[in-house]
């Protein structure tokens, strides 16, 4: 199946009401364990770049992305998550990324409206779909302060007047969530509310960030084999399948598959400290990854729609 943009997988999950995993990889074996899980779902799905990871492989990493991604039999657009400039941007498009992300949320209404149109009009010329983002999530390890609130999520006024502005494809919002493995303490509050209204008002797909649900048993294994994950607290279940209702079609996820191959690896050399191997090591880290990514795309409920 061909590469499709990110706009093209997230108009067909908004027509169908439900939602897709743009998982994040930094490597082969999160590569694999991607596509291998989208395959066996039969799911749609974004592979996931950011900045970082291009730092950590350079090309590398895309070439591998692209290569899974041409030879699926299932929707996929290879995406660059939080992109930083317009150079990164230019140089993704480049070298054959379908969907990109161009991150100006920390700068001013009027700076972030402008360098996303920058990037929107260079890449509409050749059919590639931007996603920006308005709004700040939660810093890390950071509560919510409802006092906050306001200061922090994004209106439905400010989200209609972006994107009339910026001509952005997708637009990824915050409601409550937070980037890594410390979401707030107890169970994050998501303003489901809030998504439904810029949801009345946008008519373009909708991209939560910082979704992972940071599984307490996976947690509870990765302490248990001498790692130290202290408050890691992630968005529950059913707040995930509530913002679908609600209007969300694109769903972030990194830091789940971290914490699940960081589980199978400690195990691994825990319980085998002989093993030398690093295919042996990577292993479970990969099969992890899988699991985990196949409980998303079918709590998603993108399971089936390939």
């Amino acid at each position: 199946m061909a590469l499709q943009t990110g706009l093209e997988i997230l108009q067909a999950a908004q027509a169908g009401k439900y939602g897709v995993g743009a998982f994040n990889t930094d490597n082969l074996e999160t590569t694999l364990a991607i596509m291998e899980a989208a395959e066996e779902t039969r799911s749609p799905i974004l592979l996931a770049i950011t900045a970082g990871a291009l730092k950590y492989s350079s090309k590398r990493i895309v070439d591998i992305a692209l290569a899974e991604a041409r030879n699926a039999t299932v929707p996929v657009a290879v995406h660059l998550d939080h992109g930083e400039s317009f150079e990164i941007c230019m140089w993704c498009i480049r070298n054959g990324f379908t969907s990109i992300m161009i991150d100006k949320s920390h700068e001013d209404e009027a700076t972030n409206i402008r360098e996303t149109r920058r990037v929107v009009d260079a890449a509409s010329a050749v059919g590639v779909s931007v996603e920006a983002e308005i709004g700040r999530l939660v810093e890390l390890g950071a509560e919510v302060i409802i006092s906050e609130e306001n200061a922090t999520l994004t209106t439905a006024e400010e989200a209609e007047r972006f994107m009339a502005a910026a001509g952005a494809d997708t637009l990824a919002i915050a409601v409550g969530t937070a980037h890594g493995p410390n979401k707030g303490r107890g169970r994050p509050e998501i303003n489901h509310k809030r998504i439904a209204e810029i949801a009345a008002r946008v008519s373009q797909p909708l991209v939560m960030h910082g979704a992972s649900s940071i599984p307490q048993d996976v947690v509870a294994r990765v302490i248990d084999a001498g790692g130290v994950l202290k408050d890691a607290v992630g968005i529950h279940d059913d707040d995930i399948t509530q913002a679908i209702a609600s209007g969300m079609c694109k769903v972030n996820v990194g830091t789940d598959l971290r914490i699940a191959s960081t589980a199978g690896v400690r195990e691994l050399l825990r319980d085998k400290p002989e093993i030398i191997d690093l295919r042996k090591i990577l292993e479970p880290a990969r099969n992890e990854m899988r699991r985990v990514i196949i409980n998303k795309m079918n709590l998603l409920q993108s399971s089936g729609k390939a």
